[in-house]
């Protein structure tokens, strides 16, 4: 069994309601970025699927997706607690659709 190696990707897939305006998009959106903002976030990127060829492979279906890195574990528990992340998760939930989260070793 390998051991975990340091750092992560925190990898989050938003399916949004489908009768979500644009305001209530934008506020989503404003809302993502401000997670960039909690302590022990290395790299933050975020956005819509990329309009790149339709393939088999490729799912296309979500709405906004959000990559985090951390340099550890323990850095991506304390962003799962922190005030930011708790209010984004707060005030954004109802907009959710479908979450889907993917957390792997870097």
């Amino acid at each position: 069994m390998s051991e975990q190696r340091a750092g992560l990707i925190h990898t989050v897939y938003f399916w949004l309601q489908p009768d979500l305006d644009e305001a209530a998009r934008r506020d989503f959106e404003q809302g993502v970025a401000r997670l960039a903002a909690v302590p022990g976030v290395l790299h933050f990127y975020a956005g819509p699927p990329a309009k790149t060829i339709e393939r088999e492979v490729t799912d296309h279906s979500f709405d906004y997706s959000l990559h985090l890195f951390f340099a550890d574990v323990a850095a991506q528990e304390h962003y799962q607690d922190h005030p930011i992340h708790l209010q984004f998760v707060a005030e954004q939930a109802a907009k959710f659709a479908t979450v889907k989260v993917y957390d792997n070793a870097l």
